[in-house]
Protein backbone atom coordinates (compact mmCIF):
# COMPACT_ATOMS: atom_id res chain seq x y z
CA UNK A 1 0.00 0.00 0.00
CA UNK A 2 2.89 2.59 0.78
CA UNK A 3 4.11 1.95 -3.01
CA UNK A 4 1.06 2.32 -4.46
CA UNK A 5 0.34 5.33 -2.45
CA UNK A 6 3.52 6.99 -3.55
CA UNK A 7 2.47 6.60 -7.21
CA UNK A 8 -0.49 8.20 -6.71
CA UNK A 9 1.14 10.69 -4.48
CA UNK A 10 3.94 11.38 -7.19
CA UNK A 11 0.87 10.84 -10.21
CA UNK A 12 -1.14 13.90 -9.19
CA UNK A 13 1.86 16.45 -7.88
CA UNK A 14 3.58 15.76 -11.43
CA UNK A 15 0.58 16.15 -13.58
CA UNK A 16 -0.07 19.88 -11.63
CA UNK A 17 3.53 20.59 -12.57
CA UNK A 18 3.56 19.73 -16.00
CA UNK A 19 0.31 21.64 -16.37
CA UNK A 20 1.51 24.64 -14.98
CA UNK A 21 4.83 24.58 -16.84
CA UNK A 22 2.61 23.80 -20.11
CA UNK A 23 0.48 26.47 -19.74
CA UNK A 24 2.79 28.99 -18.82
CA UNK A 25 4.81 28.26 -21.88
CA UNK A 26 1.63 28.07 -24.10
CA UNK A 27 1.90 24.41 -24.99
CA UNK A 28 -0.80 22.29 -25.34
CA UNK A 29 -1.17 19.67 -22.41
CA UNK A 30 -0.48 15.96 -22.86
CA UNK A 31 -1.15 13.50 -19.65
CA UNK A 32 1.76 10.74 -20.97
CA UNK A 33 4.22 13.09 -19.88
CA UNK A 34 2.85 13.59 -16.51
CA UNK A 35 2.70 9.66 -15.86
CA UNK A 36 6.34 9.21 -17.33
CA UNK A 37 7.77 11.80 -14.80
CA UNK A 38 5.64 10.18 -12.28
CA UNK A 39 6.71 6.10 -12.88
CA UNK A 40 10.42 8.36 -13.19
CA UNK A 41 10.59 10.12 -10.05
CA UNK A 42 8.70 7.18 -8.27
CA UNK A 43 11.31 4.81 -9.29
CA UNK A 44 14.02 6.75 -7.81
CA UNK A 45 12.09 7.08 -4.41
CA UNK A 46 12.44 3.62 -4.30
CA UNK A 47 16.26 3.79 -4.93
CA UNK A 48 16.58 6.56 -2.80
CA UNK A 49 15.12 5.16 0.55
CA UNK A 50 16.59 1.68 0.03
CA UNK A 51 19.88 3.41 -0.27
CA UNK A 52 19.98 5.63 2.89
CA UNK A 53 20.95 3.34 6.07
CA UNK A 54 18.29 2.69 8.09
CA UNK A 55 20.50 2.47 11.47
CA UNK A 56 20.40 4.68 14.54
CA UNK A 57 22.88 6.44 15.27
CA UNK A 58 24.83 5.93 18.59
CA UNK A 59 26.97 9.29 19.24
CA UNK A 60 27.02 12.38 17.03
Amino acid sequence: MQYIMTFVWTLFLSEMVVYVVSSMNGAPFHAETGVLVAVVVTILLFILTALIPNDPIEKH
